[in-house]
């Protein structure tokens, strides 16, 4: 029995040494290359030849789609904004092209950039606050420390892999329609957004519902992308979508930061595991 305890406290006093190891040393290095690598993904959303003292530098994107060529569109953006916007739409029926873009005078904030931006930035701010000199005298404070960083980081991916989801009425009534010159058409509506690590931009045609129409009027509630046959009112007409036109194209920098995302998530919640495997066997002293 004395050898069997003996052996108990030899073996609690390895699992003491380790797991202050474990918080002195190899937490500070997980640490050190989350923000390494955060760093990097804090880059790519500050384009080559951006600084405080000057304006981002411009990308060009050329939207397209394999299955249409009904929306040809080029966009620029620059930093989390587009700063130009050039859209031709042929018209299905009569093959008529029309041609609208930005004003001059005009930019559109892409909100879903800078919010992961933002929140990209949050999460180094967390692992900074906790330096070389920090002492973690407990597996919980560093559990914690982990929480607060991937609560930062899926954020930050959500916002670039979940659009908001918004009614007809709602991009009817978004200043994003205000954007162009020429105005507009009444039977148009349009909205850009990020999906993933694409650049998205729908063309929504629609056509009035006549008072003595027999369809079923049945508005249509939020989503990403609304289908044909889609229905809403707006002022006094009631209107139903007629034909809907995505292209997208891939930004390579949101894929980076993407891949960043997904690898800093999982160095967090391998050293949680470690931190929790040391707590089955220490809890009544560190936790």
């Amino acid at each position: 029995m004395a050898t069997a305890m003996a052996a108990t406290a030899a073996e609690r006093a390895v699992l003491e040494e380790e797991f202050r190891w474990l918080l002195a040393d190899e937490v500070h290095a997980v640490l050190r290359q989350l923000q390494d690598i955060l760093k990097e993904a804090s880059l790519r959303f500050t384009l080559p030849g951006s600084s405080a003292e000057g304006p981002a530098k411009q990308e060009n994107f050329i939207l397209g789609s394999c299955g249409t060529d009904q929306v040809k569109s080029v966009l620029t953006l620059q930093g989390n904004a587009l700063s130009q916007a050039d859209v031709n739409l042929k018209m299905p029926r009569n093959n008529q092209l029309l041609h609208f873009a930005f004003r001059e005078d005009k930019q559109w904030k892409l909100q879903q950039i800078q919010d992961a931006r933002n929140h990209v930035s949050q999460a180094i701010y967390l692992l900074t606050n906790r330096d070389q000199s920090y002492q973690f005298q407990t597996g919980a404070e560093v559990l914690k420390l982990m929480d607060a960083v991937m609560l930062q980081l899926t954020r930050a991916r959500n916002r670039l892999t979940t659009p908001a989801t918004l009614t007809l009425p709602e991009l009817a009534a978004s200043g994003l329609t205000r954007m162009f010159a020429p105005t507009l058409p009444s039977d148009l509506l349009v909205n850009v957004y990020i999906n993933l690590n694409k650049l998205c931009l729908t063309v929504y045609q629609l056509h009035v519902l006549q008072p003595n129409s027999t369809k079923n009027f049945r508005p249509a509630g939020g989503a990403v992308l609304h289908s044909p046959g889609a229905m809403f009112e707006w002022g006094s007409q009631r209107l139903e979508v007629s034909h809907v036109h995505k292209v997208e194209c891939v930004i390579p920098w949101l894929n980076d930061a993407l891949v960043f995302f997904t690898v800093s998530l999982q160095l967090c919640q391998q050293l949680k595991d470690k931190i929790s495997v040391f707590s089955s066997y220490w809890s009544y002293r560190s936790f």
